[in-house]
């Protein structure tokens, strides 16, 4: 399964959607607006809510819990290193391999490639392209992917308004 985010979709009050291979709209997520932590909720294209994802507040370091069905699945948290960008993914027993500031990185569980991102250019923008090999984490694997943009662009917009 191949799914696409476009760059850049973070906004003042967030909303966007994913896209398949041939460009059509799979699911889209939507934060809540004015609130202190970063509030999404990722739907499916029948409006049914696939995940919630809520930064956790007062964390050194930015930190995400993700829940299906009112029930925690995984906890996304950013560490600390000094040159590179690691993040732990706990619950699933995932990990992270490659750069993820160019968004070209690999989530493993152990040896087992689960999914690629990579960035990409297609014919509607700049995009970034998540390859799913576990179709049965689809929700959690987009949960991670969002939560990992989110951080990033958290920290840019926060370098550039210095």
């Amino acid at each position: 399964m191949r799914l696409y985010i476009k760059q850049k979709v973070w906004s003042f009050k967030d909303h966007f959607t994913i896209k398949d291979d041939v460009e059509r709209d799979v699911y889209y997520v939507e934060g809540e607006f004015l609130t202190f932590a970063k509030k999404l909720r990722l739907f499916n294209q029948q409006n049914e809510e696939q995940l919630y994802i809520e930064q956790k507040l007062w964390h050194l370091l930015p930190e995400f819990d993700l829940y299906q069905d009112g029930e925690k699945v995984a906890t996304v948290k950013k560490e600390w290193a000094l040159f590179k960008n690691n993040y732990a993914i706990l619950g699933p027993d995932w990990h992270i391999e490659g750069s993820v500031m160019a968004h070209d990185y690999v989530i493993k569980e152990g040896d087992k490639v689960i999914a690629d991102i990579n960035k990409k250019w297609l014919s509607w923008g700049d995009a970034y392209e998540i390859i799913i090999h576990d179709e049965k984490s689809v929700s959690v694997l987009l949960g991670v992917v969002i939560v990992i943009d989110a951080v990033i662009s958290q920290a840019r917009n926060s370098q550039s308004a210095t």
